[in-house]
Formats: structure tokens, C-alpha cells, sequence
């Protein structure tokens, strides 16, 4: 089977496509000046545009990775925007957990594994 990678760098690419198996990196927002509604609502735009580079979107997602730099402070401002993202779907299966981020000003990151409909594997 061949991976077809998108949004390739020098060090990893944004998503790697397998069949109709859809695998994004870890996202986090473009401005780490936010609060963590502002970096979440980043984080989830950027996932949609991903998935739909990827030729799907969040209702074929199967499963999302949450990383919160502080899970007692910002996890019931994430769930607000996070539930408003997933209110017109079913709900997601999700991992939420606290970690130590890659840079300080990171406050959540996310992975998240996909479908694509309708297509050959």
C-alpha cells in the first residue's frame, strides 16, 4: 500500500494518507499568543482544513488525541469550543490528557486519526 504524504517539511509531514486511513500530526495553533479558547479554535480550524486537504472532515473522524499544558485550568474552555465544533455530529471518540508542551506558550495540541468515504483502498 502506499502513503501519499501532505504538507511535507523537513522534519515530518502534516498528514500521511493510507488507503482511506487518515493520519494528522499533532496540530496546534499558528498564534501562541492566545488564551486557550483562541489556540483551541485555531487548532480545530486547522484540523478542518487538514481534513479536507486529506479529502475527508470531522464527522469520519475515528479518533483525536488531546494535549492540555494545564488540564485543571483550560479543560472547561476547551470543552466549549470542542463541544460547539462536534454539535451538528456524532460524538468523538477522545483522549484528553495533561503534558508538558514542546514550547511553553503551547497550550493544546492534537492528533487525530481519520476516514476517507468513498474511496478505493
Amino acid at each position: 500500500m502506499t502513503v501519499q504524504r501532505l504538507h511535507v517539511a523537513k522534519r515530518f509531514s502534516e498528514i500521511a494518507i493510507a488507503g482511506n486511513l487518515v493520519h494528522l500530526a499533532g496540530q496546534l495553533a499558528s498564534d501562541l499568543s492566545l488564551d486557550i479558547k483562541g489556540q483551541t479554535q485555531q487548532t480545530l480550524d486547522i484540523i478542518d482544513q487538514f481534513l479536507a486537504d486529506a479529502g475527508t472532515d470531522k464527522s469520519h473522524i475515528l479518533s483525536v488525541t488531546i494535549y492540555l499544558k494545564d488540564i485543571e485550568q483550560d479543560y472547561a474552555a476547551f470543552n466549549e469550543l470542542w463541544d460547539a465544533w462536534v454539535a451538528d455530529i456524532q460524538a468523538l471518540p477522545r483522549t484528553c490528557v495533561e503534558a508538558k508542551m514542546y514550547l511553553p506558550d503551547v497550550l493544546v495540541e492534537m492528533t487525530v486519526v481519520a476516514v476517507r468515504p468513498d474511496q478505493e483502498a
